[in-house]
């Protein structure tokens, strides 16, 4: 965590930031297990990351999720 100082700013925005999602994703493996809740998770974060991405103007990380999705229901589902 901090080499025997106080964090900075940044240093503590990004800590809080990853220990709420830390907790964010403990509660959803304590939900649903842990394959769900896992995976829960993970559309939440692709979520978030193509939202931003998509009102940038980048539509690239929305095609690779789609078409990695995709292929994991073609081995998979059918």
């Amino acid at each position: 965590m901090s080499a025997g100082r106080p964090l900075t700013k940044a240093e503590r925005k990004a800590f809080n930031r990853a220990e709420h999602e830390r907790k964010i994703k403990q509660d959803l493996i304590a939900r649903h297990g842990n394959d769900l809740g896992t995976f829960y998770y993970w559309l939440r974060i692709v979520n978030i990351r193509g939202t931003q991405d998509f009102r940038e103007g980048n539509t690239d990380f929305i095609r690779e999720v789609a078409l990695a999705l995709h292929n994991v229901y073609s081995r998979h589902g059918g």
